[in-house]
């Protein structure tokens, strides 16, 4: 069969045009890094700098009076695991060179916020120089490979993660002017012959139409919503041995409001595929967004629209066309939690764990709580824990012995960090993006705002009975998704300072997409407008009934016979074991 024809744009969008006139995204970052007197980096440069990890933003708390230019970097932390070395290099960086704080991804990474230009350059060959990188944490490249960090479920865990590496090496992008500029500090020459004709040998020379982001999750745990990605490798685990991965693609969040023709969206399960084919499989789907994504259009460019616009057979077919053939039938397999455990457990090799809530991702020391500094000595007298972020921007301290427990709870205690009864139900499974004032798109508040959210939601469930009931809550303060709002149970949705869309209806699964109930409210009356709805809940849901799914079968019947449907699919699949959680 023939190769079908990719769509040939009419006009490339000015993203385009500018990787295209320098595919070593190089720019003039260097001679700018160096100069003392230029403030900022001009709009090319701020578009290659994505590709390096960085985002050029400013303090817009002080937008009033003037313009702090800052700078937000992102680590590249392959399924999100790091040695108590890395992190002390991270903490030095946090407090040395950004504003004293290491914010927690949804994508198990970590981001530093406030960066002057003048650190920038220090900062990111440090973390190089720590055995990791910023290069593709941001950019139109695939981002952050992401992993299932909780060694509780079963011993495959380590295999998967092994395979993650292994997707992350195959899809890393090639960029000469990455450690021309950060590690090796020279202006990269333009003038030499092999600069002047690189083009990627993976993503060609204007890279993809937009980011692309890759997973793997491990059933029953979705803990990396994996249908939100662009490429997701579903384990299938018999024995804690994984016999391979069911693949989905087509996943993303993004959307902008007024435009109907951006929506989120979930990813399709197109197959099974051997572990030994998975880079084979993840190339070929990051060629095809390559080769058919929008490049006239940047709101139309992930790669969720090709596979929702030409289909999920063509996709498949595609896929076996590109890699050999290698997908097969998809294997049996279900989701029931999204969720961290939090607290201490056992692992499956013998050894504890300790899952830590942070607030919002955000790790910071304030009165009574110091949990920047507790980290920090932790890494320092254990180094040989392993720290794992979470997606849902909670810290996993791992590869702890039995004679450390005691020491590990004084010293937590001592900085106020508590390892029992962390946070509320309704705290611990809520997540928010940074949005104001750091991010340069948000519409609305929703780190600085949600945990008071929670408060007054908590308040309002207790005065109508409903105390201790678990409601995933997300927010963010624009419709573009960080927080993956539209997969939560109750989501805010900023529109403007102080008004937000209210979403209802996902489920605890992950695997259920939320909808939009009211398109405005104002921040000042979502109690008004949540009492009658839980109170509806109260009152009439089905037996032990999650608020998501009440409200999806109340509110869009047709939710339900779809979901039963594709229940009743499910039972054709070859079957698949995984096993249970243990814990102590």
């Amino acid at each position: 069969m023939s190769a079908p024809a990719p769509t040939v744009p009419a006009a490339l969008s000015k993203n385009e045009l500018m990787k295209l006139a320098d595919p070593t995204l190089g720019g003039s970052i260097s001679t700018v890094l160096t100069d003392p007197a230029a403030e900022r980096f001009a709009e090319t440069d701020e578009q290659f700098l994505k590709f390096h990890g960085i985002y050029q933003q400013d303090d817009r708390d002080l937008r009033k009076t003037a313009k702090k230019y800052m700078m937000m970097i992102r680590g590249r932390i392959p399924g999100g695991v790091m040695t108590a070395q890395q992190w002390i290099t991270f903490d030095d960086l946090a407090t040395n060179y950004g504003n004293d704080t290491l914010r927690i991804t949804t994508r198990q990474s970590i981001q530093f916020h406030g960066v002057l230009k003048s650190g920038l350059g220090t900062l990111i060959k440090k973390i190089n120089e720590s055995l990791l990188s910023t290069l593709a944490a941001c950019g139109d490249v695939n981002r952050n490979v992401t992993a299932s960090p909780t060694p509780a479920y079963t011993k495959a865990r380590e295999e998967v993660y092994a395979h993650s590496i292994r997707l992350m090496h195959a899809l890393a992008p090639q960029t000469p002017a990455y450690h021309s500029i950060w590690i090796d500090n020279v202006q990269l020459n333009l003038d030499d012959p092999a600069t002047k004709s690189f083009v990627d040998p993976l993503y060609g020379p204007n890279y993809l139409p937009r980011k692309f982001k890759a997973s793997f999750v491990i059933p029953p745990v979705n803990d990396m919503d994996i249908y939100t990605n662009d490429l997701g490798f579903i384990a299938i685990v018999e024995g804690d041995k994984v016999l391979g991965y069911n693949v989905a693609v087509g996943g993303g969040m993004g959307r902008s409001h007024g435009n109907v023709q951006t929506y989120p969206r979930l990813a399709d399960v197109i197959g099974f595929v051997l572990p030994e084919h998975l880079e084979t499989v993840g190339r070929a789907v990051l060629t095809i967004h390559r080769d058919f994504g929008d490049r006239t259009n940047r709101k139309h460019a992930r790669l969720k629209y090709v596979v929702e616009e030409r289909g999920a057979a063509w996709m498949h077919e595609e896929v076996n066309r590109r890699s050999g053939n290698v997908l097969s039938g998809v294997r049996r397999f279900e989701f029931t939690t999204t969720g961290d455990l939090y607290g201490w457990h056992r692992a499956v090799d013998g050894k504890l764990f300790l899952t830590l809530f942070v607030e919002t991702g955000r790790i910071k020391n304030v009165p009574g709580h110091s949990m920047k500094a507790a980290l920090r000595e932790v890494a320092e007298k254990f180094p040989a824990i392993e720290f794992r972020l979470s997606a849902n921007q909670n810290v996993i301290l791992a590869n702890i012995s039995d004679a450390n427990r005691v020491p590990l709870n004084a010293l937590l205690t001592k900085h106020g960090v508590k390892v029992d009864q962390q946070a509320s139900v309704l705290h611990a499974a809520a997540m928010a993006c940074p949005a104001l004032p750091t991010c340069g798109l948000a519409l609305a508040e929703s780190e600085r705002m949600l945990p008071g959210l929670i408060d007054r939601i908590e308040k309002l469930g207790g005065e109508l009975g409903l105390g201790g009931e678990e409601i995933i809550i997300r927010s963010t303060g624009c419709p573009n998704g960080c927080a993956r709002p539209y997969m939560a149970e109750i989501a805010f949705v900023g529109k403007a300072p102080g008004r937000y869309q209210l979403w209802l209806g996902g489920n605890a699964a992950g695997t259920r997409l939320n909808r939009v109930y009211k398109d405005v409210i104002k921040e000042t009356d979502i109690e008004t407008e949540l009492r009658p709805l839980l109170s509806r809940w109260k009152e009439n849901r089905s037996d032990h009934e999650r608020f998501g799914d009440f409200a999806a079968r109340v509110f869009w019947p047709e939710v339900a016979v779809a979901e039963a449907a594709a229940a009743a699919a499910k039972l054709t699949a070859a079957p698949a074991t995984v096993a249970e959680p243990a814990s102590t």
